[in-house]
């Protein structure tokens, strides 16, 4: 289960993410995504509640990441070390702004 919190303040977005980011739950999240950055220039997600996180969820952040290249910046806050040990091991932490 992945609860998502939206905030938008003008051009800045903030998402916050509860639960855990799999292949149940990363399809729902890119769609939510999706249909927020239009007019969105900078992303923060916010991962202190985030469990865990999947390969299907990386896919997510890095099309999120890609996005967010071309018009604006997106950095992640409060990673957890569960979720910070899987950046590492995969090489999201040379790709990803952690904060």
């Amino acid at each position: 289960m992945l609860n998502i919190n939206k905030n938008l303040d003008g051009e800045k977005l903030m998402v916050a993410l509860e639960g855990r980011l799999d292949t149940v739950t990363a399809p729902e999240f890119e769609t939510e995504l999706k249909d927020s950055l239009d007019a969105v220039t900078e992303l923060i997600m916010d991962m202190k509640d985030l469990e865990y996180i999947s390969s299907a969820g990386l896919r997510v952040l890095l099309t999120a990441q890609k996005s967010m290249n071309q018009k604006g910046t997106m950095k992640l806050i409060n990673v957890n070390d569960t979720v910070m040990e899987i950046f590492d091991v995969t090489g999201f932490v040379d790709i990803l702004t952690i904060e």
